[in-house]
Formats: C-alpha cells, sequence, structure tokens
C-alpha cells in the first residue's frame, strides 16, 4: 500500500531541480520501490482546474473540483449509489465487492474497502476520491490527500441519512435533479408504506439472523433494526449490541413468529439452516411456515435499494396487506 515515509519523501523532493543525477540523489536510499512509484505518478496526475471548498459529512473542509471527471469510490454502497446518480461515465476505479449493477465488475479494482491499495488508486489518476467513514482506513485518507487527491467522506446512519447523502453528493457532483428525483421516489415509497401499516394492532416478533455458525443477529444502531421496525415488526434482538451472537437455546426461548435468513451461499445454506430450525416444530415460525430468506446487500447497503429491502420486509412480517414481499425474497 505505499511506504508511510510518502509524504516526507515528497517534501524533501519538492522544488529541487531535476538535473541528471541530483534528483536521485534527494531520494532516500531506504525509500520503498511503491512509494517511488507514486512519487513518479504525480507529475502525470491531471492539473487542478478550479475548485471549491466543501464540507464533507465529517466536518473536514475539502478542496474539490468544480466538475470532478475521475472518480475513485472506496466502498460498494458509494459504486451503487453514483451508479444511481448516472454518474457511472465518471467512475475509474471501485472496491473488490462493488457487484451492483453488474456493469460495476468491470471496473478496475483498487481492493476492499477496509484493505485499499494506495498505489492502485494513485494510478487510476483521480481528481476525487469517496469514502466512507466507517471502514475505510485514516491512514489511506492521509496518504491520498499528501499527494493532493481530494477525498470527500460520507456517514450514513440510517435511512434519512442515506437520502441526505444521496443529495449532498448530487450536490457536489452537479446532478441535484437526478438525486432530488430519487429522494421524491424513495420518500413516497415509504409512505406508501406507512399507509399500509397505520393501523396495525400486531407487530410480530422477527428473529433476523445474518450469521450461520455462529447464529448472528442484529441490534437497535443498524440497518436492518431500522427497516424491521418501519416494516411494522419487532425486532426481538434489538439492543447496544449492534451484532449480537445467540445459542440455538436463546433463539427458541425467544419464540420468533418470522425468521429470515440471510446467506452468501443462497440456496443451498438456506436449505441446510431452514431444516435445522424444523427440528423444533414449537417455534411459531417453524409451525406457520414463516422462515424466509433474502438478499442481505437491500438490507445493509446505505443505498437508494434499501427502500427494497423496506417493501420485502413489510410484506414478509404482513403479508395480509401486502400483495408480494418484494424481490429478494425466498419463502
Amino acid at each position: 500500500m505505499g511506504d508511510p515515509r510518502l509524504n516526507r519523501t515528497h517534501l524533501e523532493t519538492a522544488g529541487r531541480p531535476f538535473r541528471d543525477s541530483g534528483f536521485w540523489k534527494t531520494v532516500p536510499k531506504r525509500v520503498h520501490l511503491g512509494s517511488l512509484f507514486m512519487l513518479c505518478l504525480l507529475i502525470f496526475l491531471p492539473a487542478a482546474g478550479a475548485a471549491k471548498s466543501v464540507t464533507d459529512q465529517l466536518g473536514r473542509q475539502v478542496r474539490v473540483p468544480d466538475r470532478p471527471l475521475r472518480i475513485v469510490s472506496m466502498a460498494p454502497s458509494i459504486t451503487e449509489i453514483l451508479y444511481a446518480l448516472g454518474l457511472s461515465d465518471r467512475l475509474v476505479g471501485a472496491t473488490r465487492f462493488s457487484d451492483y449493477p453488474a456493469a460495476a465488475d468491470a471496473l478496475p479494482k483498487i481492493g476492499s474497502y477496509v484493505r485499499l491499495d494506495v498505489e492502485k488508486i494513485v494510478a487510476l489518476r483521480p481528481d476525487l476520491c469517496i469514502a466512507v467513514k466507517d471502514g475505510n482506513p485514516l491512514s489511506v485518507v492521509r496518504k491520498l490527500e499528501s499527494v493532493d487527491i481530494p477525498v470527500y467522506a460520507v456517514d450514513p446512519r440510517n435511512l434519512e441519512a442515506v437520502m441526505d447523502t444521496l443529495v449532498e453528493l448530487g450536490r457536489l457532483l452537479d446532478v441535484n435533479e437526478r438525486a432530488g428525483a430519487i429522494v421524491a421516489d424513495m420518500a413516497d415509497r415509504i409512505r406508501r408504506v406507512q399507509r399500509h401499516l397505520s393501523d396495525v394492532t400486531h407487530r410480530p416478533a422477527v428473529f433476523f439472523q445474518i450469521g450461520i455458525a455462529p447464529i448472528v443477529s442484529v441490534g437497535t444502531r443498524t440497518f436492518i433494526h431500522e427497516l424491521i421496525v418501519m416494516a411494522g415488526g419487532k425486532n426481538l434482538t434489538r439492543g447496544k449490541t449492534p451484532y449480537p451472537r445467540f445459542s440455538k437455546e436463546q433463539v427458541i426461548d425467544m419464540r420468533p413468529e418470522v425468521m429470515i435468513i440471510t446467506s452468501m451461499a443462497r440456496r443451498t445454506v438456506f436449505e441446510q439452516v431452514k431444516a435445522e430450525w424444523q427440528q423444533w416444530p414449537e417455534l411459531p415460525a417453524v409451525k406457520n411456515d414463516r422462515i424466509y430468506l433474502v438478499d442481505s446487500n437491500v438490507l445493509d447497503r446505505p443505498t437508494p435499494r434499501l427502500i427494497d429491502g423496506l417493501e420485502m420486509l413489510a410484506g414478509l412480517i404482513h403479508p395480509d396487506r401486502f400483495k408480494a414481499p418484494g424481490a429478494g425474497a425466498q419463502p
């Protein structure tokens, strides 16, 4: 990921004449080859044009070009948002698990969002990187800023903050109209769900399982908890711990009426897990055949697809109020 002495090396060499041998004398003998590679790339970075000073969601002042044309996304959620905003032509790099929409698979990859490759990012010559507070290492942000690559950070913690982030990025990237239309559609769909559930008197007890071994669920400070509540359910594992663990006996004691399971392996693992729970017919969710597999990406990524997740959960928790459980769910 490059040498931590990058910034010092750059400062030591800045402003000195590039004589035949003088330049190489200014480079410390111990310098890492990756750092030297990054230093040389600075020569080819596009010259900064008109820029504006903006405040990101962490309260940091960031100098951003008036119209960034080469953007690197530092998280799958950011990639998804930029595609939703119609900015795929400006995306030049994304993280490894940026898999939605399908076209994002073709983008040059810069590592995972927690293990970013600084040299690959610099080689893409971005004029803006967009980061997330949770996951992206601060050390990477500092290295990028040390070579004059601006990093704008967002921190969407709930559904309302996701909508605010869309508006902010729309303003930052000059696609206000598109961002406004997406947020308006999200708000309309939220109100539609609320209308269908406005007079519910019973909130079914929901156990949401995101881990198979061990059994892991969701606490209060998660997107999934918020969506369960908005969808008219009661989260059995609400509490301060974001992702609490449980034994099978503890889950049985909770007597969930609805069990929702996410799995990257899909059908194979789901059938196995469902069969294990069906050994306990006294569970209301088993007795009433209300165990479901869902697509985790529409529930835990802070993107416009959270509304798809809300509609899906509402259909699973209150099937009498909705015609279908929504895309991404399997009975």
